[in-house]
């Protein structure tokens, strides 16, 4: 089969990275596939890049798959990249594709998701509303509230130890401008961007917080996206109270959502025993793969 790879024009970098993709062409110009590598640029990242190879299943195993691979690893190395990260769904053809392809399996994530009509209200206000001392819980919509901007930028080292398997993702730094292009970027999607956060009621501080995305139709599913406590503000039950309020808010707000969405790491049992507390019911296993370049 002859193939033809195009590179796709690079669009706009944003402060977290830039994308590169490339599609490829039969004989016929007709497309039978495509790829997107992502180039982290921030500090902390910059040896990482993310890759996403599509092959629709007609066309597969002509190689499209495997010369679209290929080129992407390539650009990474040039951009002196020293590991390619991707995802795929446990034992799918994509999974043995990157494993044929010298990918190692290096962290495994369950899917799971809550049905709203299913969640039960009484259970989920009896979590979000029980007394914790010496803390409170704050709402809010897009961006964080001036008051709370320092200490909720200081809080996001929470993330820093979050487990993650074999994977090299580095470090993330965090500043006001993240924050901000993170919350431009989600409202430009139209979706909406809210938080909940446990506050330090002895200095006003934020100890933790919970993110979902809801598409801004209302409907249909939102995902949630990160949840994390400081190492010095755990075991109080924050993360269960903090996201039980995050549902309970997604139902007020958005009565016509069906469902949430998240993902947690299989060697995080303390986020997967939240979940499970929650109702949340798995879907899905999907890995990352890395490749060391």
């Amino acid at each position: 089969m002859s193939l033809r790879i195009t590179a796709l024009p690079e669009p706009d970098a944003t402060p977290v990275g830039r994308r590169l993709g490339w599609t490829a062409s039969d004989a016929d110009g007709d497309p039978v596939g495509q790829a997107s590598l992502r180039l982290f640029v921030e500090e902390g990242q910059r040896h990482l890049a993310e890759l996403d190879v599509r092959v629709p299943p007609a066309a597969r195993r002509r190689g499209a798959g495997s010369l679209l691979l290929d080129t992407a690893v390539a650009a990474a190395r040039e951009d002196a990249r020293t590991c390619v990260v991707a995802q795929a769904d446990a034992d799918s053809p994509g999974a043995a594709f990157l494993v044929a392809k010298g990918f190692r399996a290096a962290l495994a994530l369950t899917y799971a998701r809550l049905p709203l009509a299913e969640a039960d209200r009484a259970a989920l206000t009896a979590l979000a509303e029980r007394p914790h001392a010496g803390y409170r819980l704050v709402a809010w919509e897009g961006m964080v509230p001036d008051e709370l901007a320092d200490t909720f930028v200081a809080s996001r080292r929470a993330m820093d130890d979050m487990p993650m398997g074999a994977v090299s993702y580095g470090t993330v730094v965090w500043d006001l401008d993240r924050v901000a292009a993170a919350v431009a970027a989600v409202a430009a999607r139209g979706d909406l961007l809210h938080t909940v956060a446990a506050v330090d009621a002895s200095d006003g501080s934020v100890a933790g917080f919970t993110e979902l995305v809801v598409p801004g139709s209302g409907t249909g599913d939102a995902q949630h996206y990160g949840t994390a406590v400081l190492p010095e503000h755990r075991g109080h039950g924050l993360a269960r109270a903090m996201k039980a309020a995050s549902i309970l808010r997604a139902r007020q707000h958005h009565p016509h959502l069906e469902g949430l969405l998240t993902d947690t790491a299989d060697n995080n049992p303390h986020m997967r025993r939240v979940n499970d507390d929650l109702g949340y019911l798995p879907i899905h296993t999907a890995h990352e793969y890395q490749l060391d370049l």
